[in-house]
């Protein structure tokens, strides 16, 4: 049963979301019909191989052909497309976190600063992506054309003909426990700005004032000396959050392992933003008698400090637990 499911679903997701469900429901019904009553799995594969393979079959269903990339490569293109693609833009983004991406920042606002590293990133994906596109579809357009082979039947992502067998092979990926590919692009993105902000907070995060009509940074909330001398601490939480992020591109599912990896890297990050914010001289002097010229802040540090620590324990354990759950899911 897995193998004729398996078959309609590499059948049914070549083919627009909205014929789906319908043409499955036609499939499945055609294969009950062709098998016989107590059947067994030598069977369903002589009926799977009689239908044939799935690229061929998804092409009779659709109503417009393939014309730059026949049948024959077209399923081998797209599998490379969707594996390549990610990994290029991984890397523009981890280019990206090593950059400084604020050092011309001037006196811009911190809105303007994040606005600046997001906006870069969706420039680094896009260019990137426009140049894999391109170099990848040429190299196939002419792979085809000097194929001169007489056996043109669609090839699998191994380079060999379909058959049965090769249903074995796919991953058969639950829903519940997939990881969208914009949850990694998010997270590394989040880091991207999280290491700019920190390590020139003393430019960007701080009281601003606005005097004729523009906003003028008076003060820095931050003592950016204090922030510094925890750099290889704060590297390490960023790195192991790149290879977190690359463990996911490759997995593309929630296993036990990862939801461990995952579970680590909250505590480790949890117990630096404690480490951090424990310093008693982490805010900077100014800021704190600017503050004070505002309003008293004496009597609610404590309370601020220990609702700071509860929060991200809190949000961590939470975020932990639903790597778990999503890991045990069917």
């Amino acid at each position: 049963m897995e193998l004729i499911e398996l078959y309609i679903q590499e059948v049914t997701r070549r083919l627009p979301e909205k014929n789906r469900e319908d043409i499955a429901l036609e499939l499945q019904s055609t294969i009950e019909d062709m098998l016989p009553e107590d059947h067994t799995e030598q069977d369903v594969k002589a009926v799977l191989l009689k239908l044939g393979d799935p690229v061929t079959l998804a092409s009779g269903y659709r109503d417009r052909p393939m014309h730059l990339i026949g049948p024959r490569y077209y399923d081998v293109y797209i599998c490379l497309l969707k594996m390549i693609l990610p990994i290029a833009a991984v890397i523009s983004l981890i280019g990206l976190v090593g950059d400084n991406p604020f050092r011309d920042m001037g006196d811009n606002t911190v809105m303007d600063a994040v606005f600046t590293i997001i906006g870069k990133g969706i420039a680094s994906i896009i260019s990137t992506g426009i140049q894999v596109f391109f170099w990848l579809t040429l190299s196939f357009a002419i792979l085809e054309r000097v194929d001169t082979s007489k056996d043109q039947s669609p090839l699998t992502k191994d380079l060999k003909p379909w058959t049965p067998e090769s249903l074995k092979d796919i991953p058969n990926i639950s829903k519940k426990k997939a990881i969208p590919m914009i949850e990694i692009f998010a997270s590394l993105l989040g880091l991207s700005v999280f290491t700019a902000l920190y390590f020139n907070a003393a430019n960007l995060l701080g009281v601003y004032e606005k005097r004729n009509d523009s906003l003028i940074f008076v003060t820095p909330s931050f003592n950016q000396e204090v922030l510094n001398s925890y750099w290889l601490l704060v590297s390490c939480v960023v790195i192991i959050g790149v290879l977190l992020a690359i463990y996911k591109l490759f997995l593309r599912q929630w296993t036990l392992k990862l939801a461990l990896f995952h579970a680590i890297y909250q505590l480790l990050s949890t117990l630096t933003f404690i480490i951090i914010i424990s310093n008693p001289n982490l805010l900077n002097p100014e800021f704190i008698a600017y503050q004070n010229t505002l309003f008293t802040i004496d009597e609610w540090k404590t309370s601020i400090y220990w609702g700071l620590i509860l929060i991200t324990i809190f949000f961590a354990a939470y975020d932990s637990y639903q790597g778990f759950r999503k890991a045990k899911k069917r």
